[in-house]
């Protein structure tokens, strides 16, 4: 199992309030969702009218199809608001067995 997280940085120079900051999140998040099947939310700068931070994760089989998902999805965004900056991460987990920090085996 493959797991990649974002985070984006967005920039909203016409939003001149946190109402309009959230319909324009929401439009967003909203269509990114439903396209492309994801989780996403936002985790940051929620009480400034113009920048917000997004997350958002992809699981799938392999590490190429998750790669290649998020370069969709921030691709998708950019194309409907500024983005300032972009922060991911992909984690791979194996189906070997492995002792956790509490000393319990773990699948």
């Amino acid at each position: 199992m493959t797991v990649g997280i974002a985070r984006l940085t967005l920039f909203l120079p016409d939003a001149h309030s946190l109402k309009e900051k959230r319909m324009v999140l929401r439009r967003v998040k909203d269509r990114a969702q439903q396209k492309f099947n994801l989780a996403m939310a936002e985790v940051g700068e929620n009480d400034l009218w113009q920048r917000a931070v997004l997350g958002m994760a992809v699981v799938g089989n392999g590490r190429r199809f998750v790669e290649s998902a998020l370069d969709e999805v921030i691709r998708f965004v950019r194309a409907e608001v500024e983005v300032t900056n972009v922060e991911r991460e992909i984690q791979t987990f194996g189906d070997a067995l492995a002792i956790n920090d509490l000393g319990f085996t773990t699948r």
